[in-house]
């Protein structure tokens, strides 16, 4: 599974782990991802996409047709 989301593309930052004594370590901040289906009506079948919960909000509003087009056009889903 890759590690961005398909509709917002978050990916994971880098930082510091500060310990009491200040000490600091490396450390990824990985996202929230999910993977969660779709159906889609104007290909007639269901999509896997990896999201955020963000990017389901995303979803929700703008509607998943509007978001499978740009990602269509983007080459990120094959059909």
């Amino acid at each position: 599974m890759s590690k961005y989301c398909q509709v917002l593309g978050a990916h994971a930052g880098k930082g510091n782990t500060v310990s009491h004594s200040h000490r600091k370590t490396r450390r990824r901040f990985e996202p929230n991802l999910q993977r969660k289906r779709y159906f889609v009506p104007s290909l007639g079948r269901r999509v896997t996409l990896t999201l955020t919960p963000r990017g389901m909000k995303t979803i929700d509003r703008h509607g998943i047709d509007a978001v499978v087009a740009r990602l269509i056009a983007n080459g990120e889903i094959r059909l």
